[in-house]
Parts: structure tokens; sequence; C-alpha cells
């Protein structure tokens, strides 16, 4: 059985003796007046979890919720009202909440709407993840710690856990439209931690996605994520303090597109642009980034962890140039700010769930390869920073400023890297930083689907991506000059 092929309206709808009538008279409740849109969104979902500490199960736990929100938008507001209660009665009075957040105005009647089911299947999976026995996932995650003490006997402990998900939605809208998606969703992480003398060190990795629970086996997958952990934590055991000052620095492919995703990446959300207070804002068609720059927002990848095949307002997913050759071409857009601005639907209206209100988010976010050798970027700098792996930051969407920890670099010196260096940060500003690119790899690489994205209180799953790019004249941080 393919859940992709689940009919989110049938478990969703029926189970609680809900109609096609029942969603056309609810949305025309809110309607009227000045709302000229509105919408519902169900939402069925099962997670579960399971971690181990010092080769014993330290926590596991299971969660069901579900619940509905019914939105009203007038102009430039939103009236959101929700309920974990899926009854007729639950829901009027939310529509008629929502309405009255809105604005006021006169009973506009049912509304028409139509079933639709996604064009497409991005993540086809036989058996929904939190269905997989919870004794398998132990298996799972004592073979991981094993990977990772075998490693080195410096690796003193280690963390393992597994989180899986399985999300029914539905969405019913005033344009007429009832589409339902399926959602799988599983994420392995490991956490090593390594001792020599006095000296500790901590590192984490791991991987998922939109797939399979198998595929953490596959080619011992599980035991890559595990070695990858212990290896990062093992070298900055031996890593030297990191120099500050200016210096070229290049960043290395995958996971370090996070730099891209959050100094970038989350300016080019129409929210804040059509409000004015991003540093892209009123700059479509302007040369933001050095020629060699083209960065893309794809959420039509397979098995992505960002993926999707329709966002959470029923708009299916895209591909979405946002930079073309340093030009700025777009924004990333939900209904609301689609239609105030004027421009086309992206796929990009995500939330955290039935409790919250959609918003313009990433989905997997990337700059396209270019066609250097890496090995010719890094040889071209005399005396620099390899950034390969980060840690936390943070950032300033009105003025792009940024301050990123690098959890993996080295020193390049004289065209070559050479020595492992920790407590390095990146300073930086966005937009500075894309003009400042002089080489663009042909080595694109997506990280291995571990990606979070927090805004104004919501986490949605993400992915990132980038080729191994030079970044000139950065700021980097460190203890040593």
């Amino acid at each position: 059985m393919d859940i992709a092929r689940i009919q989110p309206e049938a478990l969703l709808l029926d189970q609680h003796e809900l109609t096609r009538g029942n969603l056309e008279s609810l949305i025309g409740r809110v309607l009227g007046g000045p709302i000229d849109y509105a919408d519902i969104y169900f939402e069925y979902t099962v997670s579960d979890a399971v971690s181990i500490e010092e080769g014993i199960v330290k926590s596991a736990s299971r969660h069901v919720s579900q619940g509905a929100g019914v939105r009203g938008v007038a102009g430039e507001k939103t009236g959101y009202a929700y309920s974990d209660d899926i009854s007729l009665k639950a829901l009027g009075q939310a529509a008629d909440t929502a309405r009255a957040i809105a604005a006021a105005g006169a009973e506009a009647g049912p509304v028409a709407v139509q079933a639709a089911t996604p064009a497409r299947s991005l993540y086809p999976v036989s058996l929904p993840p939190t269905e997989v026995p919870v004794t398998d996932k132990v298996a799972l995650l004592e073979q991981v710690d094993a990977a990772a003490r075998a490693a080195d006997p410096r690796i003193v402990n280690v963390l393992a856990s597994i989180a899986t998900e399985y999300k029914l939605i539905l969405i019913a809208t005033s344009q007429g439209l009832v589409v339902g998606d399926v959602q799988p969703l599983s994420r392995l992480n490991v956490t090593c931690i390594a001792q020599e003398g006095k000296n500790r060190q901590i590192a984490s990795h791991g991987g998922g996605g939109r797939r399979e629970f198998g595929q953490f086996l596959e080619g011992d997958r599980y035991a890559e994520y595990a070695r990858e952990a212990a290896r990062q934590a093992l070298l900055n055991l031996e890593a030297e303090e990191a120099p500050a000052g200016t210096m070229d620095v290049v960043l290395g492919p995958g996971w370090p597109g996070i730099l891209l995703h959050e100094a970038i990446g989350h300016g080019l959300e129409a929210d804040f642009n059509r409000k004015g207070v991003s540093a892209f804002s009123g700059l479509i068609g302007k040369q933001v980034a050095a020629p060699c720059c083209t960065v893309v927002d794809d959420g039509t990848l397979p098995g992505r962890r960002g993926s999707l095949n329709i966002d959470d307002e029923g708009v299916p997913t895209g591909r979405t140039v946002l930079i073309a050759n340093g030009v700025l071409e777009g924004y990333l857009n939900d209904r609301m700010n689609a239609r105030l601005l004027g421009v086309p639907l992206t796929g990009n209206g995500r939330r955290e769930s039935y409790a919250h209100v959609p918003m313009p988010r990433m989905t997997n976010t990337f700059m396209e390869a270019g066609d250097a050798d890496p090995a010719d970027i890094i040889r071209g700098v005399r005396r620099g920073l390899y950034a390969v792996s980060f840690g936390g930051g943070q950032v300033d969407i009105t003025n792009g400023k940024f301050v990123f920890s690098a959890s993996e670099a080295y020193l390049i010196e004289d065209g070559k890297v050479t020595r492992p260096v920790k407590g390095a940060t990146l300073i930086g500003n966005g937009p500075d930083v894309l003009t400042r690119v002089s080489a663009v790899g042909n080595d694109l690489a997506l990280d291995s689907g571990v990606g979070t994205c927090g805004k104004e209180g919501q986490s949605v799953p993400v992915g990132v991506g980038l080729p191994t790019i030079r970044v000139n004249a950065l700021t980097v941080g460190g203890t040593r000059s």
C-alpha cells in the first residue's frame, strides 16, 4: 500500500461525520463584507521518538494529535481560530471567531468546493514510519551506538535518537478547492562525546527525509552517520584555537548551505518584503549578488526533508529561482502575500500545525552549482578558513547581519587545507556576502536531511544545500590574532 494514495478527505471528514456540504457552509460563514478569502485546514498527526544514552534506552514517546484551523483574510488582516475538536459545532465556533477577528460583515452563504489530488507523489512509502515496531528502532540505535564507539576508544559517550512522523492534511478553500496529502518524515540523530585527558569535545551528525524507514539501513547508512559524528568529535580534540581577522573563507558543500538559508533565505520571504523590513525589499530586478550566484528554493525534490506535494494552503510546491546570475528574481509567497503583491503563487505557505497560521517559508534552499573545480577554489586562497560544517547562528532580517559558529573548520595556508581549528565564527551581512562570492564549485550537495527552521515561534522541516564557494574578505571571529 502506498500511503501517499490514502484519501485524507475520507479519513479526516468521514470519521467525524462531516460532509462536503458542511465544508461549503463553514467557509460561507467566514466570507462576506471585507473578507475575501477563507480556508479550513485539517490535520491528523502521529509522531514518536526513541533515544538511547550510554547504551540504554533513555526515553520513548508517542503522540497523536488532531485538529482544524479556520482562517478569514480581509486585505492584510487575518482572523484565525483553531480547535482540537473536529466537530461541526466546534468548527462553526471557530469560523465565527475567525470572521469576528478579521472583520464584520454580511453572511455570504455556502461556497461550492470540489476535490482534487496532488499532481505528484514525491514520497511514496508503503509503511508509515510510525508503524515500524519500537523494538526495530531500538535495535537500530544500538547499532548506531556500537558503530560510533568502534571508531575510537576516546569516544566516551554516544547519544542517539530517531524520530518519525505520519501526518495527514486536508485543506478546503473559498476558491472551491479541497485537497489533501499524506506526509511521512523520519530523522536519525547521533551525538558523540570524545575525551582525551581534560580535553572534551562534542559533535553531531544525522540524516533523514520523507522516505521508507529502511533507508537508514541501506548500505550501512546509520553507521556512516555514527562514524561521521565520531570523526568530528575526535577532530576537535586535535584542533587549535581559530585565528581572528578578515580573510577569504571557503564554504564546503552541503550543510554549510545553512548560512545561505539563514542569512539570505529568510530575507527573500514575501512577508518581510511586502512590509519593507527585509534587506532585499524593493530590489527585484537589481544585481544583489555576484554574477556566479544563482539561488533556488525547490519543494519538488523527491524524498527530501523540505519537500512537499502541496504546501499547507493546498498549493502545489514548485522550483522558484530567487536569484539568477546575481539578479534578484522574486520572493517566496503564500496566498495572502502573493495576492497583495500581485505575483504568482510559489507554494511556500507553511505552518507548524493546525494551531498556527500559514506564512511564507522555505522548503529546500540552495545555490546552484558553478563550473569551478573545488580544489582550484582552495588553491586560490593564500591565507583563509575552510568551513565544512556549522552549528548555531543568528541573523537580523532587517539588515542581513549574521553570526555563525563553525563546528568543523580548517586553516588554508598557501592554497592548501592544513590544521583543524575550533571556535571560529563567521560575521557578516547576507546581501554583502553574496557580492563577495568569487568562485562557485561544480560539486553542489544537499544536506543529509536534518534541518528544522524556526520563524515567529513556528518550526518546520527544511533542506539546505551549497556547492563549494569562496567568499572574499569575510570577518572571522576567533580567539587568537
